[in-house]
């Protein structure tokens, strides 16, 4: 593989190693009791660097790029996907690329150590895919702006350090719903929602290891020198850096449909029907034939894709690509585990389960996969009316 050079390929080995020693067991104990990811593993993960793979090295992070981020990525998944998930909180969380130097210094020494994790609030019960549709409202009010409205989907808002919040702060003109949108970067206490903000955990059927939160947000005030970039233009610092999260999300896929594969090919020489291993069926050999093509069609692309970033050329349509066939492919390749494992793939005593249903929603967030359509389809033929 000519994109594995010798240094990825220790990052790789590295990562792998950390998965099967420290993440997979508390994976399995955690995952069926619905527990949070504990503070000695997040702790474990900074000292390997893993929430700075992104961030410059002038800024304690390693400085490396999109390729070491989704090679650490993919192999933390195959543990636990909401693992995988924790370092984005570090990694250059969208809109950290318009901070100013005086917020970078401030902050991102601190997040490339874990010390210093964050959450995103965009989503809200009306605006999912349609951000334009954000109502939320930051009032000007003396120095600084008072927030109020609801928020949906915020994971990681009570154990995280900072949320990152976005509100209109002006009505848009008309024809363009996506002005007058503003982020704010705010400090919280860890383990609390700040003052001027309520919510309650999202009961989900998957994503464990943290919780996902409704907020709301009632007269919350936020200073003005809690802006980051410019006042009205967060629609832009949202939907910049997509590539880098859709290639990590492609990862993600990619890192579970493989441990989904690694347990069924296991399982498959274990179990034994008709005096001898169900590998020696056809069928299932078959099965895993397939399901490893799939995942190397979607790694190698997705290998295509970080080069592409790393080197700074445009990519947004096979980025849209990676995640849309990666996602897809996670849940096929996920489920066909299941099917290998028979009756014990029902059942929370195998992992295969946890990976299944984490791969259903790799194929909702950053992007469904009908958005990824319309991305793809509009570089290729044109915007369409619809």
């Amino acid at each position: 593989m000519p994109y594995i050079t010798e240094e990825r390929r220790m990052i790789q080995e590295q990562a792998r190693e950390f998965t099967l020693n420290e993440v997979l067991p508390v994976a399995n104990k955690l995952d069926p009791e619905k527990g949070d990811i504990p503070m000695d593993l997040r702790d474990k993960m900074a000292e390997l660097g893993y929430f700075g793979i992104l961030i410059p090295e002038q800024y304690g992070g390693l400085g490396l790029g999109c390729f070491e981020y989704c090679l650490v990525t993919e192999e933390l998944s195959r543990g636990w996907m909401s693992v995988a998930s924790l370092i984005a909180r570090g990694n250059l969380l969208i809109g950290a690329q318009m901070m100013s130097e005086e917020q970078r210094a401030r902050y991102l020494p601190r997040m490339a150590k874990g010390e210093f994790l964050g959450a995103f609030s965009m989503s809200e019960p009306n605006a999912g895919s349609d951000i334009s549709n954000i109502s939320c409202r930051a009032r000007k009010d003396g120095t600084g702006y008072l927030i109020s409205g609801n928020k949906y989907w915020c994971t990681f808002a009570d154990g995280a350090d900072f949320l990152i919040i976005i509100a209109r702060t002006s009505d848009a003109p008309p024809g363009k719903r996506h002005m007058g949108l503003s982020m704010f970067f705010v400090e919280k206490k860890r383990g609390t929602l700040p003052k001027g903000c309520s919510g309650a955990p999202i009961p989900k059927i998957g994503y464990f290891g943290w919780k996902t939160y409704e907020l709301a947000f009632d007269n919350f005030r936020v200073e003005a020198s809690d802006m980051i970039g410019e006042e009205g233009h967060a629609f832009y610092y949202a939907t910049s850096g997509l590539e880098t999260a859709r290639a990590h999300t492609a990862a993600r896929a990619i890192g579970l449909a493989q441990g989904a594969l690694d347990d069924s090919i296991k399982y498959a020489n274990e179990r034994r029907q008709f005096e001898r291993p169900i590998s020696d069926f056809q069928a299932i050999r078959f099965k895993i034939a397939e399901m490893a093509t799939q995942i190397e069609a979607a790694r190698q692309l997705n290998y295509f894709v970080c080069e592409q970033i790393d080197t700074g050329q445009r990519c947004d349509k096979e980025a849209s690509m990676v995640k849309l066939f990666a996602s897809e492919m996670a849940e096929r390749v996920c489920s066909e585990g299941i099917q290998i494992h028979g009756g014990a793939g029902y059942t929370t005593l195998h992992a295969v389960e946890r990976h299944w249903r984490d791969a259903r929603l790799t194929k909702i967030f950053e992007g469904t996969s009908e958005i990824q359509k319309r991305i793809i389809s509009d570089r290729l033929l044109g915007r369409g009316r619809n």
